[in-house]
């Protein structure tokens, strides 16, 4: 019969379980596992909700994997259930929505570590190739992310016309430009130079400026204005 319970928190002695602790000592107390096991609640047959919150990070990479996880990929999870894959989803929201907020409230480069986090959450995950735009107001600040176009594993057919309809929609001053590299290699190609160019020209006779174009993976994300390749 032991092995037919699902153990949750309860099942912790008091001084170890996540929620006493957080409540007594504060969040920064508790590990990443004890973090995931409050949103979990409950584990499966024969494993702790502890145990299945670090199995969980270690299979993708941390909190920050993670957080870069589709929902698809939950779904091989054993023990995650529609409810928990939505909580877990949910709480991936909030952060993209967070760091948006972030992002809309001061010039987007007076925090680019926040412009990386941001693109990485709402691109690293991606299995498809997508060319996104975030289009910035005169003060840098943000005014939308939109993801404009996607492809396959390997190209993706990104039309000129298309970001310039939509940073005049938006009345843009500037854009950034972001892609995903779903092979996980982050160095851009002799293919995103020319596009970054391509677009470079066009935008700039609607007097929009192109600030930078970031190629996204998992792990990074990476500035070609850094590299000196805008």
């Amino acid at each position: 019969m032991d092995g037919l319970v699902t153990p949750g928190l309860k099942g912790l002695p008091s001084d170890a379980r996540p929620r006493e602790k957080l409540l007594t000592r504060g969040p920064s107390a508790l590990s990443d596992a004890e973090l995931l096991a409050l949103l979990l609640r409950t584990g499966i047959p024969g494993k702790h909700v502890v145990q299945l919150a670090q199995e969980l990070l270690d299979r993708f990479g941390g909190v920050a994997g993670l957080l870069h996880t589709g929902v698809d990929a939950l779904k091989t999870i054993k023990g995650l259930g529609p409810a928990k894959r939505a909580e877990v989803v949910a709480v991936l929201e909030l952060a993209r929505r967070a760091l948006a907020q972030e992002l809309k409230l001061q010039p987007l480069f007076d925090s680019p570590k926040a412009v990386r986090d941001y693109l990485q959450l709402q691109l690293g995950a991606r299995a498809h190739e997508v060319f996104a735009v975030l289009f910035l107001d005169s003060q840098n600040r943000l005014i939308e992310l939109e993801e404009l176009f996607r492809g396959t594993l390997t190209q993706t057919s990104v039309y000129p016309r298309e970001v310039v309809l939509r940073a005049l929609h938006h009345h843009a001053a500037a854009v950034v430009l972001a892609h995903n590299h779903p092979s996980g290699t982050a160095q851009p190609s002799r293919a995103d130079e020319t596009l970054t160019s391509t677009l470079k020209a066009a935008l700039s006779l609607v007097d929009v400026r192109v600030l930078d174009h970031f190629i996204v993976t998992r792990e990074r994300a990476v500035s070609m204005a850094e590299m000196g390749l805008l």
